[in-house]
């Protein structure tokens, strides 16, 4: 097994004046969950496609699995951000197949298909046909169509498109439960939320640019804001006598403050003299969400005007 799933070295593509994908590099280490995220437009799909060999860059190289996705295809599952089913097929056909098509086969195979139907709640569905379903149910049986063949690794574009909170919910428990199993997975989205809550990388890409590409661990560390989050019980309190503090300020909506630290001091012996000053409903670290993350990122490379519309993209999502 290698090192890497996926090793993309100085690829760049265009369409017409439009620079879609600048100099890329990326490294998806073998059995990670990978988030490549970003705003609408930021170069998210056009990169898995390359991925994919469903395009080719115009300069750099793309190396998946050791080769490429087309000497690979059937160790590979990937959900398009273009869905698309046999509408007039039954469901039950229809994954059975597509397994077939990915080299799956024995006499049990409609067992097994009826098994996965069963673990996304549709096993009802079997005999139906595709336009029958509802467009959540149609989404939950492409991503099964994904994944049907047990693939090594697992790309998913916008895998929770069209879902509702509980069946976004199922699929996060699949996806995790495929990467804890050794899957490779990448899913793509421009829901930065859903990603802190799955993954355990994250790629993040603003118009073709890569802006930043860490673990989730490394993320936080590096983009720690030094501020607490502190909620006292009775709702009054002044936290600046304690040493290492700088600043406090009330949350908007919240009786809670957000109290700034010194570079220098330790944030678990800050708490500590926070907890021994009187009664608190909670005391945390504060975590830049990905969003601030983004917009900072964003920031840097642009200046204000960036960050503005980076902000006003996201808050669109």
């Amino acid at each position: 097994m290698t090192e890497y799933a996926i090793r993309i070295k100085k690829v760049n593509k265009r369409f017409g004046s439009t620079h879609a994908v600048r100099d890329l590099d990326l490294d998806v280490p073998t059995g990670s969950l990978c988030g490549f995220l970003g705003p609408n437009g930021a170069g998210k799909s056009t990169t898995i496609r390359m991925i994919m060999s469903i395009i080719y860059p115009d300069s750099g190289s793309i190396d998946v699995l050791g080769s490429s996705a087309m000497n690979n295809k059937d160790r590979i599952g990937y959900l398009p951000e273009e869905r698309g089913i046999y509408r007039k097929m039954k469901v039950g056909d229809f994954l059975v197949y597509l397994a077939k098509l990915k080299g799956v086969s024995g006499p049990n195979l409609r067992n097994q298909v009826a098994e996965w139907l069963e673990r996304i709640d549709l096993p009802e569905v079997i005999n139906k046909k595709c336009e029958e379903l509802s467009k959540g149910m149609q989404q939950k049986v492409q991503f099964l169509a994904a994944i049907i063949h047990d693939p090594d690794l697992i790309i998913l574009d916008e895998p929770f498109s069209g879902l509702d909170p509980v069946n976004a919910e199922l699929i996060n428990h699949l996806v995790r439960e495929m990467n804890e199993a050794g899957k490779t997975i990448i899913f793509s989205t421009h829901i930065l939320h859903q990603a802190e809550l799955l993954c355990d990388r994250i790629f993040l890409i603003n118009k073709g640019v890569k802006l930043l590409d860490a673990t989730l661990d490394e993320i936080n560390e590096k983009f720690n804001p030094r501020t607490l989050l502190v909620e006292p019980l009775n709702g009054q309190a002044n936290f600046t006598d304690i040493q290492g503090v700088i600043g406090m300020r009330p949350m908007p909506d919240s009786a809670a403050f957000e109290i700034e630290l010194q570079e220098q001091a330790d944030p678990q012996q800050v708490m500590q003299q926070i907890l021994q000053s009187g009664p608190m409903r909670s005391v945390a670290l504060r975590r830049l969400t990905l969003d601030e993350v983004f917009i900072q990122q964003v920031k840097v490379g642009g200046g204000d005007e960036a960050a503005a519309l980076a902000r006003e993209e996201l808050s669109h999502v």
